[in-house]
């Protein structure tokens, strides 16, 4: 107990003069393994239309490839934090790496909808431990005082491998086919492992844990139930017994966990750690950018194909610069996080980013392929510049014995809101769809002028094209014609209300970078220490 006082204290007092340098072998090999991991789960996308007319079946059983990597990722989480600091950092990420690439190889050989969805679960396994472990090794091994420059270069993979996924994958299903996908994943995961077992350290091990089996099942089982809820919720209706069922059970597991961990010796997860209020508004923050990020990803896509008619890689081509924007973003960031702190890198950056989230409820049908790409890309640069320093902050706060424990909350969190965000720009869309249909269904007046107008001028055009030679015919090919046309402005309407949502919610984030400047980091970071010292040093009198 001595050694762990005189070490916490020795992490607290070292002199900014004897700042060690970043492992940069190191943080670039968990950086391979990580992006590759993370471009998984967004490169998958692009392939379900061609995957679902190589196996058959319905759009729905075709989805399950996408949802059962995010449920089984989403239910490992929380039982990551518990295999580091049992088994040390580095074995657990070369066996998540080696079970992420052992599925990868199912999911190219499979040959049925169902034997690829086996093998995403596998693959799922190591890939949803894969980013919480690394998180955790970047914040043992860099000197807290580089954490920013480190963790900068880290969100590289973290949020530039999701907006790189879309074009990415389309190029290879249309050159290479949709098993390359997966193909791909061998070589550079063969060599994340050799990197790994060559240049990382093993992490300290605590021989005396056992696992916490109770806490990881109502851990896991509300994970699961509350991501299979937000995933279907848009299908089944949110007040359908099946939906309200799981928000139910969730709620009910979710208590009992919370009970439990605050009794058990030896917990799951340190519940203590949201006590720290830096920490908690560090993850509300990330979680409100996040659910952000994930709404425009979600929406760009819809605009693209469904109202400019543009292919997947030419909609993934849109998100590109943006993407290369955030990429170059990130080490910018993290090297004025080293120097500012994060309160007004998260003021300035979500301000930009939430102004022209806003911009994009303007666009239309006719907005050009250029202007579309530069408000994507001042939004991605606002959000490169404030989303690593506002969870960076969070995780400087947390002493490095418990990094693990805080990597697997922080993970966990990102995906829920990553879902969650899906889910309400879902809700919001449809039901604004619904509005505008009828709203454009009442204000419409077939025995207007206008109308009348319209109707022959669509008629002739009918008429001209040789689609149809008789007019009462014509006639109804014109009616519609106009009637789909109401129907596409309809959904335009639609998709520009659901821009305003990301928009409102990136905003509220902005007055949360006032609770991070670098005198409340620093004054959580001795209180957290201090709680760990004194359990330490009272145990010795």
């Amino acid at each position: 107990m001595l050694r762990l006082k005189s070490m916490l204290q020795g992490e607290i007092m070292k002199k900014p003069e004897n700042l060690e340098k970043i492992p940069w072998p190191e943080v670039m090999t968990l950086i391979w393994g990580c992006f590759m991991a993370i471009l998984d789960t967004s490169i998958v996308n692009t392939a379900l239309p061609t995957m679902r007319a190589t196996f058959g079946g319905d759009a729905d059983s075709v989805q399950w490839v996408v949802t059962a990597y995010m449920l089984t990722s989403g239910m490992v989480i929380p039982v990551t934090g518990f295999l580091c600091d049992r088994f040390g950092n580095k074995r657990i990420y070369l066996i998540s790496l080696s079970i992420f690439i052992g599925g990868s190889v199912l999911c190219a050989a499979a040959t049925s909808n169902n034997f690829l969805i086996f093998a995403r679960v596998i693959q799922a396994i190591g890939g949803g431990i894969i980013m919480p472990v690394s998180m955790s090794m970047i914040r043992i091994i860099v000197p807290r005082e580089k954490m920013g420059m480190a963790m900068g270069i880290w969100g590289v993979s973290a949020m530039g491998a999701p907006s790189i996924g879309p074009t990415l994958g389309g190029y290879i299903v249309v050159h290479l086919g949709w098993q390359w996908i997966f193909t791909i994943n061998l070589p550079i995961g063969i060599i994340a492992i050799v990197l790994g077992l060559i240049i990382l350290r093993e992490t300290p091990q605590k021989t005396g844990l056992k696992l916490d089996v109770l806490g990881f099942i109502l851990s896991a089982s509300a994970c699961f139930a509350l991501l299979l809820a937000l995933s279907k919720g848009q299908d089944e209706g949110w007040t359908s017994l099946y939906i309200v069922s799981l928000l139910i059970y969730t709620v009910g597991a979710s208590v009992l966990f919370v009970l439990w961990e605050n009794t058990t010796e030896q917990p799951l997860i340190d519940l203590q750690l949201l006590k720290n209020r830096t920490y908690c508004i560090s993850i509300l923050a990330v979680s409100l950018s996040n659910i952000a990020m994930y709404s425009i990803t979600f929406l760009i896509p819809i605009y693209s194909q469904n109202i400019r008619g543009l292919t997947a890689l030419q909609s993934g081509q849109v998100t590109m610069p943006s993407a290369l924007a955030i990429a170059l973003m990130m080490p910018v960031s993290g090297r004025l996080f080293d120097r500012f702190g994060a309160a007004p890198l998260c003021v300035a950056g979500f301000s930009i980013a939430g102004y022209y989230s806003y911009q994009l409820h303007t666009l239309t049908a006719d907005t050009s392929f250029t202007d579309m790409q530069w408000i994507l890309v001042k939004r991605a640069i606002g959000l490169g510049l404030a989303m690593m320093p506002v969870s960076t902050a969070g995780i400087n706060t947390i002493p490095k014995q418990l990094a693990a424990r805080a990597s697997a909350i922080n993970n966990v969190v990102r995906q829920i809101a990553g879902s969650f965000g899906i889910a309400l720009i879902t809700y919001v869309m449809m039901h604004r769809q619904i509005y505008h249909n009828a709203w454009l269904s009442e204000t419409l007046n077939w025995s207007s002028s206008a109308t009348v107008i319209a109707v022959k001028n669509l008629q002739s055009t009918v008429i001209h094209h040789g689609i149809s030679s008789s007019a009462v015919m014509a006639r109804y090919c014109a009616e519609e014609l106009l009637g789909m046309s109401l129907q596409q402005q309809a959904y335009l309407a639609s998709v520009n209300d659901a821009m305003l949502v990301p928009a409102i919610i990136v905003s509220l984030t902005v007055p949360l970078g006032f609770f991070l400047n670098k005198k409340a980091v620093e004054n959580e970071n001795s209180k957290q220490h201090a709680r760990l010292i004194q359990p330490a040093s009272s145990k010795t009198l």
